[in-house]
């Protein structure tokens, strides 16, 4: 027998939930065949087989989350007689191929999962041995509101010690968060815990160039590049543990998506110093990828400084979250008309874009925050 254990899928992610098998109990796999797709807080990706063999037990269930290196797939080394179950693409030449190591993972599309069966309802019987009854009434838990992870919904040994572990049953009708919800929902409360955050607001007269269909967020990229330039402590990583701090050269500026799923943050790298017509290109490229979940690792870490242009949808003014290590977060809100008074008593309408800064006052002051809030501004309104 040999073991497979989730492999290390870098970028320091030290878990993943598993979302669909490709392969079943007593397959035969051949050499880099998909095993299985997991879900990171990044993206879902695609584990390969590390070897050829047949699957004798598969050790996690869709939803399912997994440290790095907890067992994932045990082999069985025996002999077996075929059944004519082959999973991958087999050689021409009939012996085995010998045992490789782990291909890189690759990020993918997650294929649909079928739902897991309902908890028993109308009064039906949840399907559970007696030993798991018993189980269930020394723990006090109704059978009738879990949902089974067995064959065909049973209730299992490990339904009971999750549901256990929790606290309790989940009240009819609530959902384990799961994925990206669930990787937000973690990350938020770390930035919440860690960050001490204020927020300044001000706004920008556009009316010199914008018609109504000119590239904002190519105008907002060149205005944090100049924000940057004039504080740069704005685009640093700080470590409040070790109560260091790391300026950064370039900008690598994570750009807030939105998608049924929950939001991904891809990167657009040294975003500083690249002409507007080669950042709108990258800009289009990693929004399409991570609508389709299908964003590169390399796209998804290590970002400097963060913009959210959420006016895009709705809303003037925010108090963004900022993310560690990052410092700071940009918002741009929803563009309006102004009317603006002249000395003759006349008055002409003028575009407004609300900005937002969100920074961790751990590491900046609210000078240096104002600063380069007027920096922004000030090539904003710039007519070119």
């Amino acid at each position: 027998m040999s073991m497979f254990n989730l492999p290390d899928l870098g970028e320091g992610l030290q878990d993943a939930e598993i979302v669909a098998w490709h392969v079943a109990e007593g397959d035969h796999v051949v050499v880099d065949a998909p095993l299985v797709s997991v879900e990171t807080e990044k993206a879902v990706v695609e584990v390969p087989s590390p070897r050829s063999g047949y699957i004798k037990h598969l050790l996690g269930k869709p939803h399912e989350r997994l440290k790095v290196g907890a067992p994932m797939v045990e082999f069985d080394d025996a002999a077996h007689v075929d059944t004519g179950t082959v999973v991958g693409q087999l050689d021409a030449k009939p012996e085995t191929p010998p045992p490789a190591a782990p291909k890189a993972a690759t990020v993918v599309a997650a294929k649909p999962t079928p739902p897991p069966p309902s908890p028993a309802a109308n009064g039906a019987r949840a399907p559970a041995s007696p030993a798991i009854r018993a189980l269930a009434r020394e723990r006090g838990i109704d059978l009738n509101r879990i949902t089974g992870s067995g064959p065909e919904g049973t209730i299992t040994r490990a339904d009971i010690e999750r549901v256990s572990a929790s606290g309790g049953e989940k009240p009819a009708g609530a959902k384990e968060l799961v994925g990206i919800r669930r990787s937000m929902a973690i990350n938020m409360a770390k930035a919440h815990a860690e960050v001490v955050p204020a927020t300044v607001w001000d706004e920008a007269d556009i009316g010199s160039w914008w018609t109504g269909h000119d590239d904002v967020t190519m105008r907002l990229i060149r205005a944090i590049a100049a924000g940057c330039a004039a504080e740069p402590i704005l685009n640093s990583w700080y470590d409040g543990q070790a109560m260091t701090l790391q300026t950064m050269d370039r900008i690598d500026l994570g750009v807030a998506v939105d998608f049924e799923g929950g939001l991904i943050v891809p990167v657009v790298r040294d975003a500083g110093k690249r002409e507007p017509s080669a950042l709108r290109v990258d800009v289009d490229r990693l929004k399409t990828a991570a609508r389709a979940r299908s964003v590169p690792l390399a796209d998804l870490r290590n970002p400097t400084i963060t913009l959210s242009n959420f006016g895009m949808m709705a809303g003037l003014q925010a108090a963004l979250v900022v993310v560690p290590p990052q410092v700071a977060i940009v918002g741009a809100g929803r563009i309006f008309q102004q009317a603006v008074l002249h000395e003759v008593a006349s008055f002409t309408f003028t575009h407004v874009l609300p900005l937002s800064l969100t920074f961790d006052h751990r590491v900046a002051t609210g000078g240096e925050a104002g600063r380069f809030l007027k920096a922004m501004i000030d090539d904003l309104q710039k007519s070119a």
